[in-house]
């Protein structure tokens, strides 16, 4: 478990089952398994399937990716099921800034991607391509950054992030960053907290000032406090579902941000509904307050990702100037319809569910 704090998910007559779950009879009757086409290839897929859950405090998402265990899919249900039977807590914010989001695309494709994302000033770029070799991808890896850089040209304030998934070596890594520098931060270089640390000494001993971001090494690991213990990394990129909910969320950014730790909400690639957990999250980060007593607003967060999809469960959310509003969305009737997975994929997505579920009751979450 990664917290020792529980919230106890009551059903709907209010009483909570053991293990604080709601009944799975009646979770499953309120599922929803839809299948949404992708606008750019990212993370591997064409199409995202998802659960979602109609409950009777809105409506929540269970999406874990297809290599995800049994294990790992469990936090990523027990946060839907707190966005339907249990609610989000109250928001402190309206609006949020994100950032723009570029999979691996050829640098051609990156002013139609990012206008997708009108105003924003953040941008995130994938690099580090599975299936190529490492001089290939970093050939390709400073092309798409150059042209981001070059779209971003004149916009005050401008930052560009890089997400490498894990896929260098240390030596890899310090050559990518050298290279693709200045970066606000390069998330998840290596796939390891130590591996993270020799990053972030090596960057800091060399004189290049690119932060070091940790993200699967928080969300996929047993102890996500352990990349602060080793001060590995200066940001936590931290995602709701695979994390447990918007509570836990709130309660490990507070953690890590009394660690010296900033944080970064994201998405895992959500539909509208998944979204609605994210930007709740964010909405609720307790205020910090300069030494002029001013609210300092939290990082762009990675949520304006249903950019990426060519149909989704609900109206796209308008981004004005980089910022999203907070209020969550409820899907439409004719389009959970219209975007319905097939019987096969249906079963196959509700037996994970069902696995999911047992997996808490044992783990007694």
């Amino acid at each position: 478990m990664i917290f020792s704090e529980h919230d106890d998910l009551p059903t709907p007559s209010g009483l909570p089952t053991p293990g604080g779950l709601p009944p799975l009879d009646d979770i499953l009757e309120r599922a929803h398994v839809v299948s949404l086409p992708m606008a750019v290839k990212f993370r591997g897929l064409h199409q995202r399937e998802v659960v979602l859950v109609d409950g009777p405090a809105g409506w929540g998402e269970f999406a874990p990716f297809a290599d995800y265990s049994v294990r790992e899919t469990a936090p990523w249900l027990r946060s839907g099921l707190e966005a339907a039977y249990q609610g989000f807590p109250t928001p402190q914010r309206d609006y949020i800034e994100v950032n723009a989001t570029v999979p691996a695309v050829d640098p051609a494709r990156v002013p139609e991607v990012l206008s997708r994302m009108p105003g924003a000033r953040c941008v995130k770029v994938k690099v580090a391509e599975p299936g190529k070799d490492f001089r290939a991808a970093l050939a390709d890896d400073i092309a798409r950054v150059s042209a981001v850089r070059d779209e971003l040209a004149g916009v005050p304030g401008a930052r560009i992030r890089v997400d490498a998934n894990g896929a260098w070596t240390v030596e890899q890594a310090i050559e990518a960053v050298s290279a693709l520098a200045p970066l606000d931060y390069v998330e998840q270089p290596c796939a390891t907290p130590e591996e993270l640390a020799e990053v972030r000494s090596q960057l800091m001993r060399r004189g290049i000032f690119v932060r070091v971001a940790a993200d699967e090494s928080i969300r996929r690991v047993e102890d996500p406090y352990r990349v602060a213990d080793l001060q590995a990394a200066d940001v936590a990129v931290v995602k709701v579902a695979p994390l447990g909910g918007v509570r836990r969320v709130l309660q490990l950014s507070a953690d890590l941000r009394a660690r010296h730790m900033d944080v970064t909400i994201a998405s895992a690639l959500d539909s509208a509904v998944g979204i609605n957990a994210g930007l709740a999250a964010v909405a609720s980060l307790p205020k910090l307050n300069d030494d002029e007593e001013i609210d300092v607003a939290p990082a762009p967060a990675g949520l304006a990702t249903g950019s990426l999809f060519l149909e989704d469960v609900a109206a796209p959310r308008t981004l004005v100037d980089g910022m999203l509003p907070t209020a969550p969305v409820t899907p439409d009737a004719d389009r959970l319809a219209a975007l319905a997975a097939d019987g096969a994929t249906r079963d196959w997505w509700l037996d994970r569910l069902r696995a999911a579920y047992r997996e808490l009751q044992q783990a007694g979450r």
